[in-house]
């Protein structure tokens, strides 16, 4: 495939001489974390600023994952980039790709992914963590948020696969929070109907222990568009305790 360079994105690439792939692969940065040197390659992850601007570039050497539809493996973030270009498409709430490229050079697969950074927002993990010193309209914003998030990625047929408060970013909005979603990479059409919703679903709430009963209410709520007290809510709120209690008993 040919390379992916966003509109948005190609003048500033440009002057600053990063416009292609063999600039950006040779770009000496430093890495933000160990690089993963798992399926038989490596991958790193590179924090990169430009006029302000700030960006993350991921680069990544014969790592490879095998699917069905790909028995002899592809570059992990060319599925990434597929799944940033269908969340685009179908409007949900995600980050946004400024390049993607990935070469075959002497028997070695590369791939590049270069993404903007979401500063200005916050993941849900760090908003959990002094939760307790949230006012309540906070609170309830934040639940609202992750709320109706979940109901736009589901409505339009997605499962996101690591609907995790570390893949959650926020950013105050007025009244109310903007929501959005990163590390696409597992996602996939949902085609269990409510089963692969609740499986969504579940892992969030249980990584939030802070939310006390009332407060998860409130988020399937603005999950199923339905009054807090109705029926569904409460049908709901049991599949997923029913689903945790199953998890934890394993």
């Amino acid at each position: 495939m040919s390379d992916f360079l966003a509109a948005e994105d190609r003048a500033l690439l440009e002057r600053n001489g990063l416009g292609t792939f063999d600039a950006l692969w040779a770009k000496q940065l430093d890495a933000v974390d160990e690089p993963n040197t798992s399926r038989g390659g490596w991958s790193s992850v590179f924090r990169l600023e430009l006029e302000g601007q700030g960006y993350y570039l991921k680069r990544q050497s014969n790592y490879l994952t095998r699917t069905l539809h790909r028995p002899f493996g592809e570059p992990s973030f060319a599925r990434e980039f597929r799944n940033i270009s269908r969340y685009r498409q179908l409007g949900i709430p995600a980050l946004q790709a400024a390049f993607f490229g990935e070469r075959k050079v002497a028997g070695e697969h590369r791939a590049m992914l270069l993404t903007r950074a979401l500063d200005g927002w916050n993941d849900l993990d760090s908003l959990l963590e002094q939760w307790s010193e949230l006012s309540d309209p906070q609170q309830r914003a934040i639940l609202l948020a992750c709320g109706q998030l979940a109901r736009r990625l589901h409505s339009v047929g997605q499962v996101h696969g690591c609907f995790y408060p570390k893949h959650i970013f926020l950013q105050a909005s007025g009244d109310g929070y903007a929501a959005q979603l990163i590390d696409l990479e597992k996602t996939r059409p949902l085609l269990f109907g409510w089963r692969d919703r609740v499986k969504d679903l579940e892992p969030l709430l249980r990584r939030a222990p802070q939310w006390s009963d009332d407060q998860v209410r409130l988020l399937l709520a603005a999950y199923l568009d339905q009054p807090q007290d109705s029926a569904l809510v409460a049908t709901w709120n049991q599949r997923l305790a029913a689903r945790r209690s199953h998890k934890e008993n394993r």
